[in-house]
């Protein structure tokens, strides 16, 4: 008789069984889950750009993601960005920072995202778009001037045309270099975040660049026309009475503490009321009438940097705040009280600049008509971003 084995039943082993929850990673429906390409903010369009994509809070931000804190700090303790950088609000900045401790883990993440995050630069400038406009304008300008020199251009300049660019064209680089370095450069690091930043430093890059094309231009103008003297613009800048009151404002403003009132003081007010009042209304039309075509191309790329990209940005950055779902009252009521400061600043040196409209053989527009064009154009700025143009406009 055959005995039969019956065969070992495996052992059972007592194994928990996974058990889905929908809180592992990846469980939640996005609308854009299916996008192979992550997106860690809400972008301007329904795709985020490229200026989007390198910009757009490179710099992690605590108030969005960082639950531990800034990663860095200043050495009264303070870190990152500060909001109180300016006196200016965006809505959820008097939300209470949430408290940060050892094991507060995920602890933050419900902190909005405040107003200021809402900015986008119009120009969508970085890195690339700044050193690829500033080299295309250098080169433009370098090929005037050396058209110019070939064309013997500045041999028809006659004598009190030589004195008008040596002092005046050379008195603006000061301005363009001052407000450049020490007034926008400053002003962004202030800023308080990423896309603020890149535009104010785009701004003072092209401040910085205007001047150094003013001091490249001077040292031509020394070579080629005889008498001109290249130093004229210092003694013009230290001691001109037509230009002590630039000078003056100038040097205010690169005094400024807060950020957004430096930049809204040099691009909303100063600009538009002297800036543009010399380059567009004085320079740009009295050269050809003096027989110069080649000025108008140092200037005017200066004046375009200004009204084609600086002023566009700063027209998005303050419109969003003057209508700002929490804030925009008290927004514009700080803002008319920036008009009301440096307006009359502006006015009075604007007004000192008269002298320069009577120094040459052909004359440009009456000074009364420019400073009234550019009033013109500062009341509209003004009405665009909601506030009421200020009574001291008169002045």
């Amino acid at each position: 008789m055959t005995e039969t084995q019956t065969p070992s039943v495996p052992q059972q082993r007592s194994v928990p069984q996974p058990v889905f929850t929908d809180a592992e990673a990846g469980a939640k429906e996005f609308p854009d889950s299916n996008n192979r390409r992550f997106t860690y903010f809400t972008p301007a369009k329904r795709k985020p750009s490229h200026y989007e994509d390198v910009t757009v809070e490179v710099q992690p931000d605590p108030r969005h993601y960082l639950s531990q804190g800034w990663l860095y700090g200043f050495a009264d303790g303070r870190g990152g960005y500060p909001l109180d950088w300016t006196v200016l609000k965006a809505w959820g900045s008097d939300r209470p920072e949430p408290e940060r401790y050892p094991g507060s883990g995920g602890q933050g993440y419900e902190w909005p995202a405040t107003g200021w995050h809402e900015f986008r630069d119009p120009n969508e400038e970085w890195e690339l778009t700044l050193y690829r406009y500033n080299a295309n304008v250098v080169r433009q300008l370098n090929q005037n001037v050396d058209n110019a020199r070939q064309a013997k251009a500045f041999d028809q300049w006659n004598p009190n045309w030589i004195r008008f660019v040596e002092r005046n064209i050379g008195a603006w680089m000061h301005v363009d270099h001052g407000l450049g370095l020490y007034l926008y450069a400053n002003a962004q690091r202030r800023a308080p975040t990423n896309m603020h930043n890149n535009a104010i430093s785009v701004n003072s890059m092209h401040r910085i660049r205007a001047a150094q094309d003013i001091a490249l231009y001077n040292l031509t103008l020394t070579d080629e026309v005889p008498g001109f003297d290249g130093s004229a613009h210092l003694e013009t800048w230290n001691s001109d009475p037509a230009w002590q009151g630039v000078r003056e404002t100038a040097e205010q403003l690169t005094a400024i503490w807060d950020w957004a009132e430096a930049i809204f003081a040099a691009n909303v007010v100063f600009e538009p009321l002297v800036g543009e009042l010399f380059r567009s209304h004085l320079v740009q039309q009295i050269a050809p009438r003096n027989g110069d075509f080649v000025t108008p191309t140092v200037v005017g790329a200066a004046e375009y940097d200004f009204a084609e990209r600086d002023l566009r940005y700063t027209m998005a950055m303050f419109g969003l705040l003057t209508t700002d779902r929490e804030f925009a009252d008290l927004n514009k009521a700080i803002m008319r009280g920036w008009l009301t400061d440096w307006v009359p600043r502006a006015i009075e040196a604007a007004r000192k600049l008269q002298p320069l409209w009577s120094q040459t053989d052909m004359k440009p527009p009456r000074f009364e008509d420019s400073l009234d064009a550019a009033k013109s154009r500062f009341a509209g700025i003004v009405s665009d971003l909601h506030l009421d143009v200020p009574k001291e406009l008169a002045q």
